[in-house]
C-alpha cells in the first residue's frame, strides 16, 4: 500500500498496518525518512507540486491512502491531478481511499442528511476538495480502480498537534451566542486512521461515506464540554457580528456552516465501530471498545 500525505492520520494507519502490509510511504521531505522507516513504512521521497519526482509511483503498488491536503489557491487540485497522471502510467491500482471534507457541503442550514445530499462549497478550499472528488471518480471509472471518498468534519486528539482543542479553549479564544450558533462534526483521530483501513477493504466503488461519530453538538456547546472537562474557563460568547467585525476568514469559515452528518454509511457498510463514538468519550480517553476488541466488522 502507498500512502500520500504520511502525516498524524496517516501515521496512525501504519500503527494498525504495521506487520499486516508493506507500506510505502510519499514524503516531500527527506528529513522525514527516517521517523517513516521507524513507524515501518518505506519511504519514497517525492514531491505532489513537482510531477517528475513521483513519476516512479507509477505500478508500485496495488492500494493507496490518499490524505495530502491540495495547493493552498486556486479552485482545482493539481496535487492530485499530478498524483493521478503518476499512477495512471501504469494500471495496477485496484483500491484508492481519499481524505476529503465535509466543507463541500458549504452551509446546510443545521439539517442533518446523508451522502447524496448535493455538494455546495462555499469557499475556494472546499471547491478544491470537490475537484479532487471529481478527479479521483473519474480516475476510478476510467480504470477500473475501486475508489472510496471518506468526507471528513473536524479531527480532535489530544495527542494531535493542532487538534487538542484545549488549546483553542485555554487561548479564551471566543465561540459563537447561542442564537448565532452552528452544529459541528468530529472524529477521533484514531477512529479516522480505522475507517481509512475500512475503507480499503470494503469501500465500494465511487461511494462517498461521511467519515464521522455520533455527536451532535453545536460549536460553543462543544467548547463549553472541553472547558468543563479541563477545568478550564469557559469561552466568552460573541455575537455574529462581532465576529465578523474581529474574527480572521478562516475561522469565521467554519463558523458559517453548520450541518449535521449521519455516519450510517461508516457504520452499515464499512463495518465500522467506533472506539470513540463521542466527543465526550474521545476528550475523556473512555473508549466503547477496548484496544483488544477494536475489530473492524
Amino acid at each position: 500500500m502507498l500512502v500520500v500525505g504520511c502525516g498524524d492520520v496517516g501515521l496512525r494507519v501504519l500503527r494498525l498496518l504495521r506487520g499486516r502490509w508493506r507500506i510505502l510511504a510519499l514524503t516531500s521531505s527527506p528529513a522525514r525518512c527516517a521517523g517513516l522507516r521507524a513507524a515501518g513504512a518505506v519511504p519514497l521521497v517525492g514531491n505532489l507540486d513537482a510531477p517528475a519526482s513521483i513519476a516512479r509511483l507509477a505500478g508500485l503498488t496495488d492500494a493507496v491512502l490518499h490524505l495530502a491536503p491540495p495547493p493552498s489557491h486556486g479552485t482545482a487540485d493539481t496535487r492530485t491531478a499530478n498524483l493521478l497522471t503518476a499512477l495512471g502510467r501504469k494500471g495496477r491500482v485496484r483500491c484508492l481511499v481519499y481524505a476529503s471534507t465535509s466543507g463541500v457541503y458549504g452551509d446546510c442550514a443545521g439539517a442533518r442528511f446523508d451522502e447524496t445530499r448535493a455538494v455546495n462549497p462555499a469557499t475556494d478550499r472546499a471547491r478544491r476538495r470537490v475537484d479532487a472528488e471529481a478527479r479521483l471518480r473519474w480516475y476510478g471509472r476510467a480504470f477500473g480502480v475501486r475508489v472510496a471518498l471518506l468526507r471528513v468534519p473536524g479531527i480532535y486528539a489530544l495527542d494531535r498537534a493542532g487538534g487538542d482543542p484545549r488549546e483553542r479553549v485555554a487561548r479564551g479564544a471566543p465561540v459563537l451566542a447561542a442564537a448565532d450558533d452552528v452544529f459541528t462534526n468530529h472524529i477521533h483521530a484514531d477512529d479516522l486512521a480505522r475507517a481509512c483501513v475500512a475503507a480499503l477493504h470494503h469501500g465500494l466503488p465511487q461511494r462517498v461515506v461521511h467519515a464521522c461519530d455520533d455527536t451532535e453538538l453545536k460549536m460553543g456547546d462543544y467548547f463549553d464540554l472541553v472547558a468543563g472537562l479541563f477545568g478550564l474557563p469557559l469561552p466568552p460568547r460573541i455575537t455574529r457580528a462581532s465576529a465578523l467585525a474581529t474574527l480572521p476568514a478562516m475561522q469565521l469559515s467554519f463558523m458559517g456552516e453548520s450541518r449535521r452528518l449521519a455516519n450510517d454509511r461508516l457504520k452499515r457498510e464499512l463495518g465500522l465501530r467506533l472506539r470513540y463514538p463521542t466527543v465526550a468519550q474521545g476528550l475523556q480517553g473512555v473508549p466503547a471498545l477496548s484496544t483488544t476488541d477494536c475489530s473492524l466488522r
